[in-house]
Order: structure tokens, then sequence, then C-alpha cells
């Protein structure tokens, strides 16, 4: 291919595509996928302590969690690249792997699409997405993953090899080799990951259209939150193995188990008191503290977005001590009667505070969060 033909081929499969450009995604029969109680040891190191999660059929579930939270290790054991050293992985009721069973690989419907994309070098695009078709005839393995290939924009490029792709053009071939073989479940690792900010939105935008189409349930791997909340039916965040809690976005937001949810999904200020007779006495208010007794320490979250300022009226007084720019929003931080030390304040850029302004601040107790110290 010419440097020319190269750039255009990748110009045009970088962009969203329009319903003229792909074909639709051939449907499959969506699975429940769940685990029960699982665990998985290495040595010292347990990286799955007692996990459970039942994913609806066609539903699309986000695990979200810090870095060595047993995410992946969950994907390889669903995906029977690894086994459990407890508990069990179930689809649609049928045990695939535990105690008393272990499917191989390749016989349970399953789809999964690794980080890195591992394309085969030595193999053109279209046998790369081919390569899990071994069922079918040569030509019909061919015919179905150009029909991939189209449904993501590059059946143009089905000759040519790896090495002449975008970032964005992996992530689309490796989806195609994922989907081709239509599975029941389809397993993602940190897709997204490599890719710049602007074409990890489109294809963002481009994967969730294309598991719709597909009907697969799903289960995404992603340390992003905000991904997690654009892509997922639900969102199940983990942390040391274990489940924390599995809801919508606006449950995970609104309604937070514990301060550790509560600091992936919004930016907080965070302030240690001690409940009283009758629960957190605050300069907003008295605050309940369910599940807390009193002379226990408690931190109350205060979020950033949550504090409202004006010029003038009723609120707490305070001054503002500093301006920081983040484009469309400004962060300040403001000094309030009655607190200890400066709450940070996120607020539109369009509003024009600056340092030394003299404010009033109004918060709504109901939405402050509190949880044990």
């Amino acid at each position: 291919m010419s440097s020319l033909a190269e750039k255009s081929a990748h110009s045009a499969a970088n962009r969203p595509l329009s319903g003229e450009d792909r074909g639709r995604a051939a449907a499959t029969i969506a699975a429940q996928l769940t685990f029960e109680n699982l665990a998985r040891e290495f040595d010292t190191t347990q990286a799955l302590a007692g996990f459970d999660l039942d994913v609806k059929p066609a539903e699309i579930v986000c695990l979200l969690g810090p870095s060595g939270c047993g995410k992946s290790t969950l994907l390889r054991i669903a995906a029977g690249i690894e086994k459990p050293t407890g508990g069990r992985v179930l689809i649609n009721g049928r045990e695939v792997a535990g105690p008393s069973r272990f499917v191989a690989p390749e016989e349970r419907s399953v789809g999964l699409m690794f980080q890195d994309f591992a394309l085969f070098p030595h193999l053109t695009i279209v046998a790369n997405v081919a390569f899990g078709l071994k069922a079918l005839t040569k030509a019909a393995a061919h015919r179905e993953a150009l029909a991939a290939l189209k449904r993501v924009g590059l059946a143009h490029l089905a000759d040519e090899y790896p090495h002449i792709l975008s970032g964005g053009q992996q992530q689309r071939v490796a989806l195609a080799r994922a989907i081709v073989p239509r599975p029941a479940v389809m397993l993602m690792d940190e897709p997204f990951s490599g890719l710049d900010v602007q074409l990890r939105d489109a294809m963002q935008e481009e994967t969730l259209s294309l598991l719709r189409e597909a009907r697969a349930t799903s289960v995404i791997v992603t340390h992003h939150p905000e991904e997690a909340m654009r892509i997922g039916d639900r969102i199940a965040v983990m942390r040391a193995g274990r489940l924390i809690q599995a809801g919508t976005a606006e449950t995970l937001y609104h309604q937070p188990s514990d301060l550790f949810v509560a600091r992936l999904f919004s930016e907080i200020n965070e302030l240690a008191y001690k409940v009283g007779a009758s629960g957190v006495e605050t300069p907003i208010g008295v605050l309940p503290a369910p599940g807390l007794n009193p002379g226990e320490s408690a931190t109350v979250c205060i979020r950033e977005r949550g504090v409202v300022l004006s010029s003038g009226g009723e609120g707490i007084p305070g001054r503002v001590l500093d301006v920081k720019f983040l484009g469309d929003v400004s962060r300040l931080e403001v000094a309030l009667e009655g607190f200890e030390r400066p709450i940070k304040v996120r607020v539109g850029e369009s509003e024009g505070w600056r340092s030394g302004a003299e404010v009033r601040a109004t918060i709504n107790p109901a939405r402050v969060l509190v949880f044990p110290a």
C-alpha cells in the first residue's frame, strides 16, 4: 500500500462509522454468566477472595477497580485460560469451572479480547479475524471474517498485514476477531487503554453499538470510572479480590456503599468529625450517621460540585483563597466559616471567581455523605 493510500485508510478507519459505511453484527443468543464465591490464589497472593456476581443475558457490566484487584484474573477464569482455586463459574446455569467440572475454553462460547489486541503479525488481517473459525471450511471462515471486517469499517484492508494498522484499527480488528464466532459471552480486558483520548471516545461508542447489535453478554474491565459510567448497564466495583458494590452508575454515584466507592465517582472533600448524641454536628447542620455510635470517628464527604457559591444572600460566609483553571471548570479553594480547613469547590469557568472574593456558600445536607473513618 502506498504511503498516501495508507494515510487515507488510517484516516477513514479512525472516524466513527456512519450507517452506510458498516454492515450489521450477526446476532447471537446471549447467556447468563454467574460467578459464585470465586477464589484464586497464586502462591501467597489471593487474587480473588469469594467473588460473587450475576450478569444477565445481553447485559453489559463494567468491572472497575485499582490495579491488582483481580479484574483480569476474573476474565481469564471465565474464559477458561485459568482455573479457580475455589467457587464456580456458570454459563446459563451450567458449571464451566468449579470443583466438579472444567469445560475447555473452545467449548464455552466465550470471546476474550486482550488489552494488547494480540494480532498475529505473519497473518493477513482477514486471516487474523478468521483464526478462531476452525469449525468452518476455509471459504466459509473467509466469508464470515470479511463480514466482520466490513462491520468495523476495515474490509478494504483485508489482505494487508497488522503492521500497517494504527492503534484504533488494531482495536477494530481485535474486536472483529472476538465477535466473529458469535460468542454468547464477550470479555474485554481494558480494550481502550492504549488509545488516545479522542480516538478512545469514538471507539467506545462504536464498540458499544457493536455489542448492542450482537446482543452478547459482556464484561468489560476498566480503570476509568467515567468510561464505566458511559458503557456499562451496571458497574461492579472490585477491591482486593472482592465485589464491593454493583449497580447502575446513578446508584453508585448517589448511594456509594463506602468511602472507597464514593472516591471513585466524584471529587470529594473529606472532613474528620466525632459522632455526637444526635449525629455529626457540622456547620451545615446535624448529619445522620447510620451505624455509628456517639464518640466514634466519622468522615464527612462534601462533593466539590455540591457547593453552590454566590456573591450575597443566604449561606455560609467565606473567601476564595485560590483559583485553578481546568478548562470548562475552575477548582476553587474556599475558606468557609466554621470549617477547620479550606473546602475545594468546582464551578463553571464562566462564573469568573477570583482570589480574594467574598462569597456565600450553600451546601445541601441531603447530598452530603457520612462514612466510618
